[in-house]
């Protein structure tokens, strides 16, 4: 493979969008499709072409990312009147998003029907790390088709780990974001008790990040907890939620006890319906602070 190539991106969303314009930036030629005005606006503007259906993006250049909000939308992509596995070439698709693992077998086994290869390879990191690259592919599927399009993982991530059959990508993705949701809610506990104590937030954000106590969330969804700035989306609770109930049912399915993951689970459900779903996650500080009784 040349090192700058013509590459598909289905999903122009917060984390699409951010990782179309960085393929761009790497000098790739892309070719994108979005049901958003909005999404495809920033896309031509950031220097991208635009399809006019997934179909004609898959009939346009044989590798191809999708990034997509819903089991529905994946579904209609890839399965649909206009989706990816009628296209005319032998495409390799990289399936960014996180959604459930019977989900992504479903669409490995339709890929495969149709001559195509299907790599399940779930990000980790949030938008505002999409936007600067800081993210991590968990690659899984066909080997052989990963070898033809890991040069590509570069130009949009810090790493990529390859990690054998179509699913495991999924399972590592759970793992991590069961993480995310634990160390995020944590990082908003310390800020409540900060607050309650009467600490200068600033303080205890700076001190902390670095300290044996500190993990990736607290310092990228710290500021956002010390300036209370929940409007600054890196991931919305209501997306979040999603994902969570996701890595629920993959451990009750497995009998596998998640006894912290399950309590942290309760503070997004409650940022939830204290009306709270479409500001960032880190808005769980906001939670536990009324719960502590402090106001800023």
């Amino acid at each position: 493979m040349e090192k700058k190539v013509q590459v598909g991106f289905v999903g122009l969303g917060i984390m699409g969008g951010a990782i179309s314009n960085n393929l761009l930036k790497a000098g790739h030629e892309v070719i994108g499709y979005d049901v958003s005005h909005e999404a495809l606006a920033q896309f031509v503007a950031n220097g991208g072409q635009v399809a006019k259906s997934p179909l004609e993006v898959a009939n346009t250049t044989p590798y191809l990312f999708t990034s997509l909000p819903t089991e529905k939308v994946v579904r209609e992509v890839f399965t649909g009147a206009d989706g990816i596995c009628r296209s005319q070439l032998p495409n390799v698709v990289m399936e960014l998003s996180t959604m459930p693992l019977t989900l992504k077998m479903d669409m490995h086994q339709a890929m495969q029907g149709a001559n195509k290869y299907f790599m399940d390879c779930p990000v980790s990191g949030t938008g505002a790390q999409a936007i600067t690259g800081d993210l991590i592919v968990f690659a899984s599927g066909n080997k052989d088709a990963f070898e033809k399009v890991k040069e590509i993982f570069p130009s949009m991530s810090k790493s990529n780990y390859y990690l054998g059959e179509c699913g495991n990508g999924s399972k590592m993705k759970y793992l991590a974001n069961l993480l995310v949701g634990i160390h995020n809610a944590a990082a908003g506990e310390v800020f409540a008790l900060a607050s309650k104590a009467g600490m200068n937030l600033d303080d205890v954000y700076e001190v902390l990040k670095d300290s044996a106590g500190g993990s990736k969330m607290f310092a990228i969804r710290g500021p956002l907890m010390v300036n209370n700035e929940y409007d600054k989306v890196t991931a919305t609770v209501n997306t979040f939620m999603k994902d969570l109930s996701i890595i629920s049912k993959f451990a009750a399915d497995l009998n596998c006890p998640t006894p912290l993951f399950d309590t942290t689970h309760q503070l997004y459900y409650s940022s939830l319906n204290q009306g709270f779903g479409e500001e960032d996650t880190a808005v769980v500080c906001k939670v536990l602070e009324q719960m502590a009784g402090v106001k800023r």
